[in-house]
């Protein structure tokens, strides 16, 4: 079975209207961290169930070299990506894939490396991936390829996980 194509993905920017779409999808994505995170603070519910806050995404509306996408497949949410000028390691970069998500009923068929493409074609300057987490089974095969690989970190080629 092929994935999705490139095409059928889109990663359009976060309008302020779609904070609370961001903030839901955000809750999911902690709770697939927080089993990586055993006796560990991280990853606690509060005492309505849900886990904190992404801290401080309201800059993502505010700050200029800050920016929130979502990803939708025919038109369905299916994920996001944040961008911002922070690396991983706390240091400016021109630009940082901060987060990214894609919901676990469309990973493993290729949704993600078509969304990471799709990321990277919009934002070729996004370079800093180095620390990236494993809450995504699909993001780790295109991101090594894109460090790594013959392609030109403009221009992300790289095939899709064996």
């Amino acid at each position: 079975m092929s994935g999705p194509s490139p095409a059928a993905i889109e990663v359009l920017p976060a309008h302020s209207g779609e904070r609370a779409a961001l903030d839901n999808l955000f809750q999911l994505y902690i709770h697939d961290f927080s089993e990586f995170w055993a006796n560990r603070p991280e990853g606690e519910l509060t005492d309505d169930g849900r886990f904190e806050p992404y801290p401080d995404l309201d800059a993502y509306w505010r700050e200029a070299d800050r920016v929130p996408l979502l990803l939708r497949l025919d038109g369905r949410l299916v994920g996001f990506a944040l961008i911002n000028a922070v690396g991983h390691g706390g240091g400016p970069v021109d630009r940082n894939m901060a987060e990214f998500f894609v919901a676990r009923k469309h990973r493993r068929g290729g949704l993600g490396t078509a969304a990471a493409r799709a990321v990277f074609s919009g934002h070729p300057d996004v370079l800093d991936t180095e620390e990236l987490d494993v809450a995504s089974p699909d993001w780790n095969g295109p991101v090594i390829r894109f460090r790594i690989g013959p392609s030109s970190p403009s221009a992300p080629s790289a095939a899709g996980r064996p």
